[in-house]
């Protein structure tokens, strides 16, 4: 599901997306998809297709940041997914924090 999220993201012109394995990091999850948008906007846009994408599959158990768009946090229990505006990704830096974190690969199907 972690995969699919990444893939939807990617698909919706998200930049930088990343899956990080943080299983055994910690208990919050077992993965993080992490993305960029360049303003609130596309943030929210993005954020919808997750939900719409997932919809069939899952539902989040949380989501937050939806009305500011600067950072946006879907938990999915195992996974969640975080769509950053560029300036706040480097900001917080989540892969500098969890720089231990395996990266997952994931394919767009052509």
């Amino acid at each position: 599901m972690a995969k699919a999220a990444a893939r939807i993201l990617d698909e919706g012109k998200a930049t930088n997306v990343v899956i990080l394995e943080v299983q055994g990091l910690t208990l919050i999850a077992d993965y993080f998809v992490i993305a960029s948008v360049s303003n609130q906007r596309h943030g929210r846009a993005l954020a919808d297709r997750v939900l719409e994408g997932l919809s069939d599959k899952r539902e989040p158990d949380h989501i937050e940041g939806y009305e500011g768009g600067l950072w946006i946090l879907m938990d999915y229990g195992d996974f969640i997914v975080h769509v950053f505006r560029e300036q706040e990704r480097a900001f917080y830096g989540l892969e500098r924090l969890w720089g231990d974190a395996p990266r997952v690969a994931f394919a767009t199907p052509e």
